[in-house]
């Protein structure tokens, strides 16, 4: 008898189970820290700029200098010379005059705001005219604008992605301490799986799963140990797990999960350590089962493609999340439903789609077809959920649609 739960009380059972693994934080540099997850909280040093600097090309000068001029009645400053990008300026500004300074080029001191280039002409005899009143702070980033020493600029938990590689390498932080990358071992289970190599005999099928999850942990930033496919023998398959266990921080065993003669994987858990749950609310994914061996987890996966991709997703990934403090986080569009979908009372349905942008706006299209079939992946832009207390949804209703590309 399956003892079923929410999906609620999984990630609630995920974060009371385990914890953080410690201790499990390294150095990398900056060029391979992209997509790892931030080991602790990142500060600054330092000013970012460690200057005054103009965002334009033109002439920095005293705002007040400029007031009330126009076209007809420019504002005639004495040019006090120009800096060069990637020079400083070291000089300071006096009433009444400008300097010339290029975009991303250092302001001198006194000047508090910067005239574009298109607003001035030079009379060729030291004197520029000024034919816009600028206003102070105008076209400048003053010093620390942007970061100054103390500055939190990363927060621990955070996946780096390009943007951050930039903010890093603004303020020269060149190693970076991020969470060692979880080891996830892979077990595909079932005599009539074949590699995806080879081609089916009769009753064969080729072995989906163990590739489509190892994108999806790889992706996630996982380090995947594949321990290929394991025939239905309850030995060899404890074995195989033992093996698993002792060399990975979390096995994956797909196949084997059902309430059947052959289905070894619960009694393995079982006889291994602790047996957390065998059923989640869901479809796909039902025959789900959680447990632990000391601290480490063991996932049994279903063996359709489809509901071990949506378990993974729903309930994998965030277990990994947790073991490497990692902030999830699901990416969502509203979209309107194009038909009616029905549902499964007493469990939370999960239904791929594809979007479509029609008169500006997402139309959601489910895409029908049974757990086992993979295309039902491989055509889906997203994915919604059809609450457990919903009998269904009907057309035109506005749902939210998680994006399932990047996998």
């Amino acid at each position: 008898m399956l003892q079923v739960k929410t999906p609620e009380e999984v990630l609630r059972l995920i974060q009371e189970e385990f914890a953080p693994l410690e201790g499990r934080s390294e150095e990398v540099s900056l060029r391979d820290a992209i997509g790892r997850t931030l080991g602790a909280d990142i500060s600054a040093e330092e000013y970012v700029p460690g200057f005054d600097r103009s965002t334009v090309d033109g002439y920095a000068v005293r705002a007040r200098d400029t007031f009330g001029c126009s076209d007809a009645i420019p504002a005639i400053l004495t040019l006090q010379g120009e800096v060069l990008m990637g020079q400083g300026a070291e000089f300071s500004l006096p009433p009444g005059s400008c300097c010339a300074v290029p975009t991303g080029g250092a302001v001198p001191q006194g000047a508090d705001s910067v005239v574009m280039v298109e607003y001035t002409e030079d009379y060729g005899d030291g004197t520029i005219g000024i034919a816009k009143a600028a206003a102070p702070g105008q076209n400048l980033i003053f010093r620390g604008d942007d970061v100054c020493p103390g500055k939190v600029i990363l927060r621990k938990g955070r996946v780096l992605s390009s943007q951050d590689i930039g903010a890093l390498a603004a303020i020269g932080r060149v190693q970076v301490p991020v969470a060692v990358r979880v080891t996830v071992g892979v077990i595909s289970t079932g005599d009539e799986l074949i590699p995806p190599e080879e081609t089916p005999g009769p009753g064969q099928v080729r072995d989906v799963n163990s590739p489509m999850l190892e994108a999806m942990l790889t992706a996630f930033g996982a380090r995947v140990i594949p321990y290929g496919i394991i025939r239905d023998d309850e030995p060899l398959l404890a074995e195989t797990v033992n093996r698993a266990v002792s060399e990975c921080d979390v096995v994956l065993l797909s196949g084997g999960s059902s309430v059947g003669v052959k289905d070894a994987t619960c009694r393995i858990i079982e006889s291994m350590g602790t047996l957390l749950l065998h059923g989640i609310a869901i479809k796909p994914g039902k025959p789900t089962i959680l447990g632990k061996t000391g601290e480490k987890p063991i996932i049994g996966l279903p063996g359709h493609p489809v509901a071990a991709y949506f378990i993974t997703k729903l309930f994998v990934l965030p277990l990994l999340g947790r073991l490497t403090d990692r902030n999830m986080t699901a990416y969502t569009v509203p979209a309107v439903l194009s038909e009616s979908v029905g549902a499964n009372h007493g469990r939370a349905q999960y239904q791929c789609c594809r979007l479509e942008r029609r008169d500006g706006a997402l139309t959601a299209y489910p895409i029908r077809s049974k757990s086992g079939l993979i295309t039902t992946l491989a055509g889906a832009d997203g994915y919604f959920c059809i609450e457990r207390d919903c009998e269904g949804l009907p057309q035109g209703a506005v749902i939210q649609v998680t994006i399932c590309s990047g996998d």
